[in-house]
């Protein structure tokens, strides 16, 4: 069984995909950790696919684009002698599900500058649906539609795409059946 995680319905409505099992996460990390963890125990996936957008922070990055290394951005724990992103007590900061792709920094807020932690695409959900497949030992395969360049426009940007990808996933997903 396969079941795609998407943060919103603005993202992928249901009509897209008909014949495909589609959640919503809502938006953040702890949502969708949260709801990551619910679909593995109530379906036991062999895996999830997470869809939605991101900000491009690399120059150059649109379009769909498959995600490989994910990282949390907002793990800031330099006092204790750690580089941002790393989480105390854990052996990588990055994970990956040995695909090629992007690198994408999850975090709980909009990014508008440059982050802290380089990463070639920012979200806020990729991270922390990552790890609870990691934990699970579910397999994972991440895509995001690149809405806006993670800048002082990228509000606007965001507003004015964020449903403009769920064809080019969808024809996708119907290749990859």
């Amino acid at each position: 069984m396969q079941i795609i995680l998407v943060a919103l319905e603005d993202e992928l409505p249901r009509e897209v995909l008909p014949d495909f099992q589609i959640a919503y996460t809502g938006v953040g990390k702890i949502n969708a950790a949260l709801i990551a963890s619910e679909v593995i125990a109530r379906y036991q996936p062999k895996q999830i696919i997470n869809y939605g957008t991101a900000g491009g922070v690399l120059a150059g990055v649109s379009g769909l684009v498959e995600i490989a290394n994910f990282y949390q951005r907002d793990m800031d724990v330099r006092p204790l002698g750690l580089e941002i992103g790393e989480t105390p007590f854990e052996d990588t900061a990055c994970l990956n599900f040995g695909r090629q792709g992007f690198s994408c920094g999850t975090g709980d807020s909009f990014v508008t500058e440059p982050p802290k932690l380089t990463t070639d695409i920012v979200d806020m959900e990729a991270y922390a649906i990552a790890k609870a497949c990691y934990k699970a030992k579910v397999d994972f395969r991440c895509f995001k539609f690149i809405s806006d360049n993670a800048d002082d426009e990228a509000s606007s940007s965001w507003k004015d795409n964020v449903a403009k990808g769920k064809h080019l996933f969808a024809d996708m997903m119907l290749e990859l059946r």
